[in-house]
């Protein structure tokens, strides 16, 4: 078991009034961690640290900078290990997505370290004679990020990378499901060097956390936030930004389509499926949802994907006979299930899977799946793929932007002129063609539209949203005015 400290200017601390909260692992129901439960005070502290950090932080070389999250990319991974053992005890997830997991966030830190110095200005041609009229960009301060557990070393780590690399510091508000995690990623920067209070961490108990971020987010020194979780969460993080006159960066929940056309490789396609569908239990933002199949190729596909989808069995992390592991909680299960199960009384057909012991649900496939059903629009967030059948490019375009999220998508076909002519009129800030809707990499921008939520992680995307640009003149001659 875990014993989780709060991180608040360099140092390890209990929560201000001593309380803390269990982290139950989902699988046996034991302890997995136990985490100092912060309080609005500690909040505050962790903010102060972190402003007070920031101008010696923004004042180092970018050459300076890059090197320590460098080796902050290096401890990650010789840590990863401690990364894969806190994971499975926390969310119940294999060892290979803990693994890839640690592997990217690394990748994260790197190009991170690799942009600082690509942070660039310019200068404006200017009517007034004499003057030098220049566009610069500047760390903005102090950020919060606040990082889900489904993907918890990439998406924590995503939210403090370019952050750092442009100067700003950081409060790092952890997931209540995976506290260890988190507090992990806190201490690797901290031990690569970057100073006291540039990364501050803080854990709360799941009936805190409302309050807890709302003084985040209202505190003066909080310049920027970012937010990676739910829609209906992200609704409220905007909601408290816009009170504030704060610039947010939200990256919420998603119901990717993956099309398969008439002309598709189907064995490419369903191993695109079952991958995008299936992997960490379909627990990640850009899971596919739904399979929009041209109804002349439907049967073929389902009848090669349930094959697949058998195939696949989910158990503990640890079983080497598993290949998937648990849901986060039981109430997961229970809640995918009521899915299922209103499809099915509204006339889908259940393929295979679906049923549940616990945390742990067997991957599901459900094929002739209508509009008139929950699991048409709504996020399952598990291990579900359901099939839709259309007739033509134009019906499965429609279906795929018949959907109030838009984060990622794909499409399968030995065509590539028309998948790109259908990709570029697909409501999504992502597509794939013939490549699966689950697909990430450090140096891409990254980031959805419609209830998906708005602005771009990664790379050159990233500056604008971590830093300020200011009009800075020079006069360099005489000016006339006239009065």
């Amino acid at each position: 078991m875990n014993q989780v400290s709060l991180l608040i200017g360099g140092r390890a601390l209990p929560a201000s009034d001593g309380r803390t909260f269990t982290r139950l692992d989902p699988l046996s129901g034991s302890p997995a961690s136990v985490a100092a439960a912060a309080t609005v005070e500690d909040a505050d502290a962790a903010v102060a640290a972190a402003a007070a950090a920031f101008p010696a932080w923004s004042a180092l070389g970018p050459g300076e900078r890059r090197t320590r999250l460098l080796e902050a990319a290096r401890l990650m991974e010789a840590r990863s290990a401690e990364f894969v053992a806190a994971g499975a005890r926390e969310t119940g997830a294999m060892a290979n997505w803990y693994g890839f997991n640690v592997h990217l966030a690394a990748g994260i830190l790197r190009e991170a370290a690799g942009m600082t110095t690509q942070i660039l200005g310019e200068v404006i041609p200017s009517d007034v004679p004499g003057s030098l009229s220049m566009a610069m960009r500047q760390p903005a301060g102090v950020v919060l990020g606040i990082a889900p557990w489904n993907a918890p070393v990439i998406l924590a780590t995503r939210a403090l990378a370019m952050a750092l690399a442009c100067g700003n510091t950081v409060v790092l508000k952890a997931s209540e499901q995976c506290p260890a995690v988190h507090r992990l990623i806190g201490q690797v920067l901290h031990d690569a060097g970057l100073g006291d209070g540039v990364v501050n961490v803080l854990s709360n108990a799941p009936e805190d956390a409302a309050v807890l971020v709302e003084r985040l987010v209202a505190n003066p020194a909080v310049k920027r936030v970012n937010f990676t979780g739910s829609t209906r969460v992200g609704r409220v993080i905007g909601e408290l930004c816009a009170r504030h006159l704060k610039p947010a960066l939200l990256e919420l929940g998603g119901k990717a389509p993956l099309l398969v056309l008439d002309d598709a490789d189907l064995d490419a396609a369903v191993d695109a499926a079952a991958f995008g569908g299936y992997f960490n239990q379909g627990q990640i933002c850009m899971s596919t949802e739904r399979l929009i199949v041209d109804r002349r190729v439907a049967d073929d596909f389902v009848s090669r994907l349930a094959k697949k989808t058998a195939s696949l069995r989910a158990g503990h992390p640890t079983d080497p006979a598993s290949v998937l592991g648990s849901l986060v909680d039981a109430a997961s299960a229970r809640r995918i299930r009521g899915l299922i199960d209103d499809a099915l009384e509204k006339g889908a057909r259940l393929l295979c899977g679906g049923d549940f012991e616990g945390a742990v649900m067997q991957p599901a496939l459900l094929d002739a799946v209508t509009a008139g059903m929950r699991l048409y629009a709504e996020e399952s967030f598990g291990p579900v793929l359901s099939v839709i059948r259309v007739d033509g490019d134009e019906e499965a375009l429609r279906v795929a932007n018949d959907s109030e999220y838009g984060l990622s998508a794909a499409i399968f076909s030995r065509d590539q002129a028309r998948a790109l002519n259908l990709a570029r009129r697909v409501e999504s800030g992502i597509c794939h063609i013939n490549g699966p809707t689950v697909h990430d990499e450090a140096q891409i921008p990254f980031g959805g539209v419609k209830a998906s939520g708005y602005g771009s992680f990664g790379s050159r995307a990233a500056i604008d949203h971590f830093t300020q640009l200011r009009w800075i003149t020079l006069q360099t001659a005489p000016r006339h005015y006239p009065i």
